[in-house]
C-alpha cells in the first residue's frame, strides 16, 4: 500500500476500449498500466533516494538524481494529463463546442482544422520521442502549438491539449504512420476538458 506521500496511478474515467477505433484498447492497457506505472514507480524510488541523500547532506548524490525526477516525474504529470485530455466519442469527445476555447483557437489560428493541420505538422516533426502541445502563453495571452521531447514537462505555458507521441502511444496499431495516429486522436481530444484549462489558465494569466 502506498504512503500518504507517494505517487500512484491515477484511474482512467473509461474503459481501456472506451476510445476505439481511435486508439486501440491494447494500447491504452499497455500504455496506462505499464508504461504509466513505471513512471509512478522510478518517480517514488528517485524521491525516496533524494530524501536519503538529502538527510546525509550527500549533494552530490542529490544532482545526480535530479535527471530521474524529472523523467520520470514529468512522466507522471504528463501523462495524468493525457488521460484527461481524451474522451470516447460517445461522450463528446472530438467536439468543440462554442465557447472560450472555441474563439481563441478561431482568433489563433483561424479554426479549428487550421489548428489541427499545424499541430499534426509540427508533432509529427518531433525526432525521436516527446509531446506536442497546445499551450497557452500567458506573456502574450495567445494559444501556441509547442512541443517537448522526452518526458519534460511543459512549462513555458499552461498545458491546454497535449499529445504522446512516444511510439508506445501508437505503435502497435499505427506502425510507423505518426501522422495517421495524429489525425484520428483528435477524434477523441476531451475539448470540454480542454475548455475548463484553458479558462484555468486565462484566470491564473490575470492574476
Amino acid at each position: 500500500m502506498a504512503s500518504a506521500n507517494e505517487h500512484t496511478l491515477p484511474q482512467l474515467p473509461y474503459g481501456y476500449n472506451a476510445l476505439e477505433p481511435a486508439i486501440s484498447a491494447q494500447i491504452m492497457e499497455i500504455h496506462h498500466s505499464k508504461h504509466h506505472q513505471a513512471y509512478v514507480n522510478g518517480l517514488n524510488a528517485a524521491e525516496k533516494a533524494y530524501s536519503q541523500a538529502a538527510s546525509s547532506a550527500d549533494v552530490r548524490k542529490q544532482i545526480e538524481l535530479q535527471s530521474a525526477i524529472k523523467f520520470n516525474g514529468g512522466g507522471h504529470i504528463n501523462h495524468s494529463l493525457f488521460w484527461k485530455n481524451l474522451a470516447p466519442t460517445s461522450e463528446g469527445g472530438g467536439k468543440l463546442q462554442d465557447g472560450a476555447l472555441k474563439q481563441a483557437i478561431d482568433k489563433d489560428f483561424g479554426g479549428l482544422d487550421k489548428l489541427k493541420e499545424h499541430f499534426n505538422k509540427t508533432t509529427a516533426a518531433i525526432q525521436g520521442s516527446g509531446w506536442g502541445w497546445v499551450g497557452y502563453n500567458p506573456l502574450n495571452q495567445r494559444l501556441e502549438v509547442v512541443t517537448a521531447k522526452d518526458q519534460d514537462p511543459l512549462t513555458t505555458h499552461h498545458p491546454i491539449i497535449g499529445v504522446d507521441v512516444w511510439e508506445h502511444a501508437y505503435y502497435l496499431q499505427y506502425q510507423n504512420l505518426r501522422p495517421k495516429y495524429l489525425e484520428a486522436i483528435w477524434s477523441v481530444i476531451n475539448f470540454q476538458e480542454a475548455e475548463k484549462r484553458f479558462q484555468e489558465a486565462q484566470k491564473k494569466a490575470q492574476l
